[in-house]
């Protein structure tokens, strides 16, 4: 067997959806060994592959293939990789996770799109695998850049991400081959060496405690199969038991029994977690089992305090003592997150089910939810103005619930939305906690919005209303179901998906009649003409809002009657239909004059005098424009005022009087002028 590598800062094995940057505050991990393996690695790079033997150019990037199992140090070994080689790729380097904590396979679209906001590419909301692969491709055909896929199941998850770029370097780690990219040969990777082995558990344990029994360390390392994950825990024990020997911990771990249950090859692993789990206080070995449900493997001291039922202190202290026990990975921020091991994972969730029962452990999960819509809602009330009823109910909270600032909580937004994200993907699959989920997802929708917006955040919440949908129709809520759909709608709307959206709006408008509810059945018929106006059926889109409009006009819905009637108006004007456009626009100025407002009562009357214009009736059209012109005066509306002053000046070009046109052009300038001078001034006293 070959010189080995290992990472000692914890399990090897750890794994997450991460740059392969460091994150602010974290400490290097140290490494060493498996040499011969990175030099065969950095020699297969420069093998000449069959385009090259062929006198042709290679296509694509190169992949080069760690193969191992969990807990061998694959991940470690392609993550030092990546650091020696990324002075040859000058555009950076990025690294995914293809496989979820619990074992899962990650989707293509969600891989995909993580890479592309690695980049700063804007992805589509709502765009498909084959969409977002190609826009992958795209990103990075102009790159150096080297792609780290850690955990990948199968080839089928590594092709859509592979760059038709040579000067692209791909790295992927899996279990076994990948069959079906032409040219990889795996590099596989097994358990340690007895040297590399005992110097692993020197690094962390000290020396001396070695020297003295340089034979028992020999046996610990044939104990562990050699895995640098199984010897990081076992270390970890050592290194918190100073009066222990290496021969004390061998013992014991000889006792520990063999989960038959689990493949041969990660028996090791299990015995020495156990070995941990056993030595640990009841109720610190409770906190360690659950961290099993922590959504993504990422976990913060609320969410262990929530899921241990202990106070934030002590699950904080808690958390720390799994990181020098190498249980966990933490990045070492102000407010640190902890993540669970890729590889241990799976085993804390055996040791659960094993242990716990499952009402305790349902229980466990409604109290890490609850956690989360409260921080959620904290976070997007940070951002309401002083005395308002939010601000008010946030002061109400415990302090450790609380944010500083908006900033501070726009801070936490950000560095947990992989596990907020994936706390509301696993709620609504969970089934048992469906009005917690909803909460969630309402909660997580709202701070995402306030903190980055619905345009940034779009890719977000399409995922997210696309939960909402789920549980709606798995528990058959009509009125849940419509405002899901809208929304989805919405932004395929905005995407310029309007056959998809159209569907949508169809099927929201089914779902509000199906709960008798009056807003979603008019949102959706408004939304359905106005998709068929932007596919240009403006005869169905006139339909559409005709029966909108005679709901609104059924119950006396007269602000949302009066923009109806322009709607239509426009609709009419844009098939030619002058008369009933004119007819509309009227209608529309008299419901805006009924409601008192006469800024809008003067846009309307600006929209009929163009229709008139339109008709050939331009003496008509300049007298509606000056009533437009009047209202917008009398309104203080400036900035509409000098618009209809430009239309007057076109209209009366069009007359031949150039004379009386100038003059409102020179008032049009003058009043935005006067506008611009007045937003300059309220600028500086602002800032004063």
């Amino acid at each position: 067997m070959t010189d080995q590598a290992v990472d000692t800062s914890g399990p090897a094995e750890a794994a997450g959806t991460v740059t392969a940057d460091e994150p602010s505050g974290a400490t290097p991990p140290r490494f060493f060994g498996r040499e011969r393996e990175l030099k065969d690695l950095q020699a297969d790079i420069r093998r000449a592959g069959l385009d090259t033997l062929a006198g042709r150019k290679a296509a694509r990037a190169r992949v080069l293939l760690i193969a191992g199992r969990p807990g061998s140090g694959r991940t470690a070994l392609a993550a030092e990789l990546a650091r020696r080689l990324a002075g040859d790729h000058p555009d950076g380097v990025y690294r995914i996770a293809l496989t979820e904590p619990g074992g899962e396979r990650v989707p293509g679209e969600r891989t995909a799109r993580e890479l592309l906001d690695q980049l700063g590419v804007t992805a589509p909301p709502g765009a498909d695998e084959d969409e977002l692969s190609g826009m992958v491709r795209e990103a990075f055909a102009a790159r150096r850049a080297l792609i780290l896929l850690d955990d990948a199941v199968d080839a089928e998850q590594v092709d859509p991400l592979l760059p038709d770029n040579p000067d692209c370097l791909v790295v992927a780690t899996s279990t076994g081959p990948l069959t079906g990219i032409p040219g990889v040969r795996p590099c596989t990777v097994g358990g340690l060496e007895a040297g590399p082995a005992v110097r692993l558990l020197a690094d962390a344990v000290g020396q001396v405690r070695i020297t003295v029994d340089p034979r028992a360390a020999e046996t610990l390392a044939e104990e562990c199969g050699g895995q640098p994950a199984a010897l990081t825990l076992v270390a970890g024990w050592l290194a918190a038991r100073p009066g222990a020997s290496v021969a004390d911990v061998t013992k014991q771990l000889r006792e520990v029994p063999e989960d038959t249950d689990q493949p041969l090859a990660v028996r090791p692993l299990a015995r020495a977690l156990r070995l941990v789990h056993a030595s640990l206080p009841p109720a610190t070995a409770r906190t360690l089992r659950l961290l099993a449900l922590a959504p993504a493997g990422l976990a913060d001291a609320h969410t262990a305090s929530a899921l241990a039922g202990c106070s934030v202190s002590v699950a904080r202290g808690v958390l720390e003592e799994f990181v020098r026990l190498g249980l966990l990975r933490t990045n070492g921020a102000d407010r640190p997150q902890y993540e669970v091991p890729g590889c241990l994972a799976p085993l804390l969730r055996a040791l659960m089910d094993e242990l716990d029962r499952p009402g305790e452990i349902q229980l466990a999960r409604a109290r890490m939810l609850e956690r989360t819509v409260r921080q959620l809602q904290s976070c997007r009330a940070v951002t309401e103005p002083e005395g308002s009823p939010a601000r008010r109910k946030l002061a109400g909270l415990p302090r450790s619930l609380r944010f500083p600032s908006p900033e501070a909580a726009a801070e936490w937004l950000r560095m947990r939305q992989p596990a907020l994200l994936a706390s509301a993907r696993l709620a609504v699959r969970d089934g048992g906690l469906d009005t917690l989920a909803r909460r969630l997802v309402a909660a997580l929708v709202r701070a995402l919005a306030v903190h980055r917006g619905t345009e940034e955040a779009a890719p977000e919440l399409y995922g997210l209303h696309g939960l909402v949908l789920d549980v709606a129709e798995r528990r058959s809520l009509p009125r849940e179901k419509a405002a899901a759909l809208l929304n989805l709608a919405d932004l395929d709307a905005r995407t310029g998906r309007t056959e998809e959206a159209l569907a949508r709006y169809r099927a929201a408008l089914d779902a509000g009649r199906e709960a008798k509810d009056l807003y979603a059945t008019g949102r959706a018929m408004e939304s359905v003409a106005g998709a068929h106006a932007e596919l240009g059926d403006f005869s169905r889109a006139s339909d559409w809002y005709g029966r909108a409009l005679a709901q609104r006009l059924t119950h006396g819905e007269r602000a949302d009657a009066a923009r109806l009637y322009g709607r239509l108006g426009a609709v009419h004007t844009y098939q030619g239909r002058y008369g009933e456009a004119l007819r509309n626009w009227r209608a529309a100025a008299a419901g805006h004059r009924r409601l008192g407002d006469p800024a809008a009562q003067a846009r309307a009357l600006s929209e009929a005098a163009r229709v008139q214009e339109y008709a050939g009736r331009p003496q008509e059209s300049l007298q509606t424009c000056r009533e437009a012109v009047d209202l917008a005066r009398g309104a203080g509306d400036v900035r509409l005022q000098a618009a209809l002053e430009l239309r007057l000046a076109d209209t009366l070009d069009r007359l031949g009087d150039p004379a009386a046109a100038r003059l409102h052009r020179a008032t049009a300038d003058r009043l935005l002028g006067d506008a611009g001078m007045a937003y300059e001034t309220s600028g500086t006293s602002s800032e004063t």
